[in-house]
């Protein structure tokens, strides 16, 4: 609300309009006059206002036309009535219908001007608590979306998430499979200015292409066989929202072209349209491959990374954040309790250890289903290992250099072992890798290559 209460004044004669400006204008009030029902209608849809004041008796449209539509555009919007011909029927009809207060022709200056200040107050309380409210959600949803962990490097990342949810930029999130990529998105939409809209999301490497084409962007009708109406797209959906494009890497090339148009002229073209549409949402797109890597060996748009790659957040795997398994487990526990309506479980200490020792190839989903699987073995209060799937409790170490013997290994394969075991702990990421090994990217990628061409994996 401005510090001048706005008011929309609708009567069909001239001369009280004149009269209502300059009185209202004189008291402190922003005025819209509108003569006739017809343009207060249109007023009402084009503009805000924090007081409607209409005639009742118009031709064509009626006051309680008018009190219908504010309320439509508005429920908080005191509208107040006036009419010459007033009696008790009308005013309860008018109070019933939703109009804060019924005055009668003619009326002094005064108990005008005290009606419409009490009703600018009415409004800015209410406009005050709906406020509050929805502040009160915000804040139980970050709290409840925020991702569990306390390790230095995921503590990094949520601040990182925290410092850039305020704003409209891209954010691309890297990480293996199962780190929680969907979880973080949903955090920064929360935290977000959009959190009150949508969020809305898609694997791009679970549908096939013409599908996924006709989902992200809608289609008209007869654009295809089966097209038997006007589909909308989730780009136009998710419209005042936040959109998490899941796996982004395994877009097909046809339709990173259009989502390139998406994120640079803000607008999408449904599939056998000719006109584009209007986009109106945050993106925050996902991948656990390198895209940087992606786009170098021209798997994936250069242009579109770039334009992906404003904000980026690395998620680090859960063997990196050993700390926060205990969070996580004694999380998901409670969750299992929850949903099962049951008494709390706990891990034996043999059950801990081997969960706490274990790599988690798979992260935190992993990690949530195996507990899910031990929770439905287990028979008491107590999770012991037998519980837990066999892959956990049987401990095996891979060797650091594959299945090969040197009784003295060479330097070269040494630094081979040891580039290997960074890439493998940076979750793939050569970028990444190469700032923990302290050597320039193109050097990495050059042994890389180096190694490739001697035979045997390298990544």
């Amino acid at each position: 609300m401005s510090q001048k209460p706005t008011v929309l004044v609708i009567d069909d004669e001239s001369g009280i309009l004149d009269t209502l400006r300059i009185l209202l204008k004189k008291e402190g009030f922003e005025v819209t006059a509108a003569q006739g029902g017809k343009a207060g209608l249109e007023a009402i849809k084009t503009g805000t206002h924090d007081i409607v004041l209409t005639d009742v008796r118009m031709p064509q449209v009626s006051g309680l036309d008018i009190l219908t539509a504010a309320r439509d555009q508005d429920p908080m919007t005191p509208v107040i009535l006036m009419t010459a011909q007033a009696s008790l029927q009308t005013a309860i009809g008018a109070v019933n219908a939703g109009a804060y207060y019924y005055i009668q022709k003619p009326f002094a200056n005064d108990e005008l001007i005290a009606i419409l200040r009490r009703a600018s107050e009415f409004r800015a309380v209410r406009v005050e608590n709906k406020n509050l409210k929805q502040e009160i959600k915000r804040r139980d949803r970050v709290q409840v979306s925020r991702p569990f962990g306390k390790s230095r490097r995921f503590v990094d990342v949520l601040k990182l998430a925290e410092q850039v949810a305020p704003t409209d930029s891209t954010v691309l999130i890297q990480g293996e499979s199962g780190t929680g990529k969907e979880v973080v998105a949903r955090y920064i939409h929360n935290l977000s200015t959009r959190s009150e809209g949508p969020i809305l999301s898609i694997n791009c490497g679970a549908l096939p292409e013409n599908l996924l084409e006709s989902e992200l962007f809608g289609h008209v009708k007869g654009s295809f066989t089966g097209a038997v109406r006007d589909k909308q797209g989730l780009f136009a959906a998710a419209r005042g929202g936040s959109f998490f494009l899941d796996e982004v890497g395994e877009m097909p090339p046809s339709l990173q072209v259009k989502l390139l148009r998406v994120l640079q002229e803000r607008e999408a073209i449904p599939v056998g349209a000719t006109e584009a549409i209007a986009v109106d949402v945050r993106i925050i797109a996902a991948t656990n491959r390198d895209l940087e890597e992606e786009a170098r060996r021209g798997r994936f748009r250069s242009d579109l990374f770039y334009r992906l790659n404003v904000i980026t957040l690395y998620l680090p795997p859960l063997r990196d954040r050993r700390e926060d398994v205990l969070l996580l487990v004694e999380s998901f526990l409670q969750q299992l309790a929850a949903d099962h309506s049951a008494g709390p479980k706990a891990l034996s200490s043999e059950a801990l250890d081997a969960v706490m020792v274990y790599d988690w190839p798979g992260n935190v989903r992993e990690l949530e289903n195996a507990l899910e699987h031990a929770w439905v073995l287990s028979r008491g209060d107590i999770i012991d290992p037998t519980a837990l799937p066999e892959r956990i409790t049987k401990r095996r170490k891979d060797p650091l250099v594959a299945e090969r013997s040197y009784a003295n290994p060479t330097l070269e394969v040494i630094e081979r072992a040891y580039i290997m075991y960074v890439l493998q702990t940076e979750g793939g990421n050569k970028t990444r890798a190469a700032e923990v090994l302290g050597i320039d990217p193109s050097t990495l990628y050059r042994k890389l290559s180096r190694y490739e061409g001697q035979g045997g994996p390298v990544e």
